[in-house]
């Protein structure tokens, strides 16, 4: 990215490079009268509806995250409200990795898709848009105890394992969620795109620990209900920016349960309503929820479990040591003793070593570009593990630069060699370097001879956790996964071009005043050229009626919109909500 707009916000400025890769402009000149007529309409639903069923603090929280009801947000405004509750926000270019996705929120900056959701789907769209990522994240993120949650989330889930199967189907929903914003997406596509993501999610295997956290945030940070199972209020993006589920959500219907650990075991799909939804009695349920689950991961658990799991992944992967040492490569295998404890560890490929997240002079990925391996354990006949040896225990064992050491581990394997350097921080020991080194397991099978190089030995007692991704991941470079399918940019014809200019004109007429009379030209036009619009019609309509003025043509324009939701079954509760805005508008100095 040639140029980096960090909005003057302290939140967007401290994201790292592999993070910045994924944020593109929001060219908000782009947004055109149709996409802010949308954005208009959701709102104002949200706002008639949501005020009693939302969660409390959605409406006064549209404020302080800088949203108003007549224009789609602009990401200067947004930041520089957001950065008075310390979070930030970026566009970026619909779906983005799951594990990308929850560093942003670590990071606490919200991760805003550039694109708004078209007309025909103004009710829900499966793709990211401007409106869910903003309109429906946003506002709650003013409650201290969620956004507490969330950047807590984000922390969680950047360390979470992830599979080949979690990319496969990433790229699948993203693929699909693009589609179905295509005004001309081809309907066998469509169908081979959704058949493709079904076949995906039901031959995932075992669960990752990323999907399973993916469903976590699913049940809450998108589709989550706060209070009690009887009268539930809504917090989850999902349900606040989607019009029609926000209703459907609360029908006898929708299964209420619980929200427990036991969320994991229900999967979702992107595409559909929602069977079931999960009610916390409160935001410290979700943490409590949240810690129960970490618990299980590999970053906490480590050993012999962590090692399974990032050799499983087939990415990345970072094995902490009891020492401090930090070694991120592609794990390809390891030993463990009779008590299932590492003993000996392998990468493949690219291999770094770091401590405190911050790369060792010397041991970036160019220097072991073949790999790295390690003993893991005590020496035989210590009570102290290696690492915690003083300078003079370390002479009486013969560690010195240039002396030549024998190292018998309890495991049985020995390290032979004449010693190189050392390297120790914060009173550990991390890596020990020889020369003419020769490694041997208890069946005197090589593991490393001197022909191979220089022999660098991680010092530790144990393997204390086990992450995804690299540990300096800025001295890595670490190639995060990108899609290569772009999001679809519409190309607009003429007329639509024109209807543009139409819905600018009833824009024009809301915001200045004027000539009302003039929008029985526009409704001509409309009716001649556009016969198949509803929302422009509807917006005249509430102009004429606000203004009382022009009664033979809001006539006119009511029973046109009448007949079409008559007619038209998937337009009838879009035209009559718009009917009950017209008669009970939005007090709009409540959340401008």
């Amino acid at each position: 990215m040639a140029t980096f707009n960090d909005f003057n916000n302290p939140q967007v400025a401290a994201l790292p490079a592999h993070l910045k890769q994924f944020i593109v402009e929001q060219h908000y000149e782009h947004y055109t009268p149709v996409d802010h007529a949308v954005w208009r309409y959701v709102m104002r639903q949200n706002y008639s509806y949501l005020k009693n069923i939302a969660y409390y603090p959605y409406i006064p929280g549209l404020q302080k995250a800088g949203l108003t009801i007549e224009k789609i947000p602009d990401l200067q405004e947004m930041n520089d409200a957001l950065a008075k509750i310390g979070w930030g926000a970026v566009t970026v270019d619909g779906f983005i990795p799951p594990a990308a996705f929850m560093e942003y929120q670590a990071y606490r900056v919200l991760v805003i898709a550039a694109d708004i959701r078209q007309l025909n789907h103004i009710e829900y769209t499966p793709a990211p848009d401007i409106i869910h990522e903003s309109a429906g994240h946003a506002p709650i993120i003013a409650d201290k105890d969620y956004h507490e949650y969330l950047s807590y989330f984000g922390s969680i889930g950047a360390k979470a394992m992830f599979s080949s199967q979690d990319f496969e189907l990433y790229e699948a929903i993203r693929a699909l969620s693009i589609l179905k914003e295509m005004p001309d997406a081809d309907e066998e596509e469509l169908k081979r795109a959704e058949d493709l993501v079904t076949h995906r999610q039901d031959n995932m295997g075992e669960p990752s620990e990323m999907a399973l956290l993916s469903r976590l945030h699913w049940w809450t940070v998108e589709y989550g209900l706060i209070g009690t199972l009887e009268e539930p209020k809504i917090y989850g993006a999902g349900l606040l920016s989607s019009i029609g589920e926000s209703v459907s959500c609360m029908l006898p219907q929708i299964k209420k349960l619980w929200y427990t650990i036991d969320a994991v075991n229900y999967t979702y799909d992107i595409t559909k309503p929602q069977p079931q939804l999960f009610v916390t009695p409160n935001f410290q349920n979700l943490i409590d929820v949240l810690e129960q689950f970490a618990n299980t991961m590999s970053f906490r658990v480590g050993g012999a479990y962590g090692l399974k799991k990032a050799i499983e992944s087939r990415n990345t992967c970072t094995a902490v040591y009891s020492s401090g040492l930090q070694v991120s490569g592609t794990f390809a295998e390891f030993s463990t003793d009779k008590n299932n404890e590492p003993i000996f560890i392998k990468t493949i490929g690219p291999t770094a070593l770091a401590v405190n997240n911050k790369q060792l002079k010397g041991h970036g990925k160019d220097y072991h570009k073949d790999g790295f391996s390690s003993p893991v354990g005590r020496l035989k006949g210590y009570d102290i593990p290696l690492e915690d040896f003083s300078a003079t225990e370390l002479i009486v064992l013969g560690i010195e630069d240039g002396k030549e050491v024998v190292l018998n581990f309890e495991s049985g394997i020995t390290v032979s060699g004449i010693v190189k350097s050392v390297i120790s921080s914060e009173g550990k020991m991390q890596v020990i370097t020889f020369d003419n080194c020769t490694v041997k397991d208890i069946d005197n099978k090589v593991l490393f001879e001197p022909d191979w190089g220089v022999y660098d030995m991680a010092v530790d007692e144990k393997i204390t956790s086990v992450f995804c991704g690299a540990a300096d991941k800025e001295e890595f470079v670490e190639i995060v996964y990108k899609s290569n399918t772009d999001t679809h940019h519409v190309k607009y014809d003429d007329r639509t071009l024109e209807l543009h200019q139409l819905y600018q004109q009833v824009r024009n007429r809301r915001h200045t005043g004027g000539d009302f009379g003039f929008l029985g030209n526009v409704w001509l036009k409309l009716q001649r050229d556009h016969h198949d619009d509803w929302l422009c019609a509807l917006e005249i309509l509430e102009l004429l009626d606000h203004e009382n003025v022009e009664p033979k043509l809001a006539a006119e324009i009511r029973t046109f919109l009448e007949q079409k939701a008559a007619n038209e079954p998937e337009y009838k509760k879009l035209i009559r909500d718009g009917f009950y805005l017209i008669a009970h508008p939005v007090e709009q100095k409540l959340v401008v």
